[in-house]
C-alpha cells in the first residue's frame, strides 16, 4: 500500500499508467475509490494519480485543520515525490473548488484543470443546506451515516458501494468537518479571470441546482470548455464514467499540454 510521509502524516496514494499526469481530488467523506473507473480506463493513456485527503480513507488524521491550501501543499509534495513537475488537476464536487484554488496559487505546477460538478463559491440555499448537514453530522461523529448515504448515492454497483462505504467509514469526523467547513465558506469567484490555463467543466444535465455554477465558471474563466452529460445528475465519476472518461481524453488530446 503506497504511503507518502508529509510532515509526519501518512497519505495514501495510487499511481497507474504513463503519459500526461492527472491528479484526482475527492470531496468530503469519499475517498480515492470514487475515481476507480477513471483509474481503470484513463491509465491506458495517461498517468492517473489518486490519493486520500488527510483524515479520509487510508490517510492519517491531521492535527492541522484540513483546508484547501493544506490539501494543495500535499498534492505538491506528492508530485515532488513522483518527480512530476506539472499535472492536470481534476476535482469532483467540492474537489473542483480545490482545482480552482490550485490554479490560482500555483499555476506553475499545473498543465490545466478539470472541474466535475464544482463551484467557485457556495451561494445557493440547496448547496448550503447540504454542506451544513455534512458539518452537523460530522460534529456529532456520525461518519457511518455520512458514509452510508454518500457511498450509496455515488455507487452504481453493489461491489462499488461496498468498497466506497468501507473506505469512507475509515474517515476521521474532525477532518471531515474541517473539509466541509472550508468548502462552505470558500469563494474565489472574484479571482477567476486570473486563471489562464485550460479548464474542462463537466456537469450533469439533470443536476439543475449546479447550472448556475457551471454558467458562472464558463463565463468568468478565460479558457474553458463546458460539457453537460445527458441523463446524469451530480455523481458523474461513477454513474457517467464512460462519458466523463471520453471527455477527459478529448480535452487532453486537444490541448497543447
Amino acid at each position: 500500500m503506497p504511503m507518502l510521509d508529509v510532515d509526519g502524516i501518512s497519505l495514501y496514494y495510487s499511481v497507474r499508467g504513463k503519459g500526461v499526469p492527472i491528479v484526482f481530488i475527492h470531496p468530503p467523506v469519499l475517498t480515492s475509490v470514487n475515481f476507480q473507473y477513471q483509474m481503470e480506463v484513463l491509465s491506458e493513456e495517461f498517468k492517473v494519480i489518486t490519493f486520500d485527503i488527510r483524515g479520509h480513507g487510508r490517510s492519517q488524521y491531521s492535527r492541522q485543520p484540513v483546508t484547501y491550501p493544506l490539501i494543495i501543499e500535499d498534492i505538491k509534495h506528492l508530485l515532488d515525490h513522483l518527480k512530476i513537475k506539472k499535472a492536470i488537476i481534476c476535482g469532483y464536487s467540492t474537489g473542483g473548488s480545490i482545482v480552482l484554488e490550485y490554479l490560482l496559487s500555483c499555476a506553475d505546477r499545473a498543465l490545466g484543470g478539470i472541474v466535475i460538478g464544482g463551484m467557485s463559491e457556495v451561494r445557493d440555499k440547496y448547496l448550503k443546506q447540504k454542506i451544513s448537514l455534512g458539518i452537523s453530522l460530522a460534529n456529532k461523529d456520525a461518519v457511518p451515516i455520512l458514509a452510508l448515504s454518500i457511498s450509496w448515492s455515488n455507487s452504481n454497483t453493489e461491489k462499488l458501494f461496498n468498497e466506497m462505504f468501507n473506505e469512507a467509514l475509515k474517515g476521521d469526523a474532525r477532518n471531515i468537518e474541517q473539509y466541509y467547513h472550508y468548502s462552505l465558506h470558500y469563494n474565489c469567484t472574484h479571482q477567476l479571470e486570473k486563471i489562464n490555463l485550460p479548464i474542462l467543466l463537466v456537469y450533469g444535465k439533470k443536476d439543475k441546482p449546479l447550472y448556475h455554477y457551471a454558467n458562472l465558471l464558463h463565463e468568468k474563466l478565460p479558457c474553458t470548455e463546458l460539457k453537460f452529460i445527458d441523463h446524469t445528475k451530480h455523481q458523474i465519476p461513477t454513474k457517467a464514467a464512460n462519458d466523463l472518461n471520453e471527455s477527459i481524453k478529448h480535452f487532453i488530446h486537444t490541448q497543447t499540454v
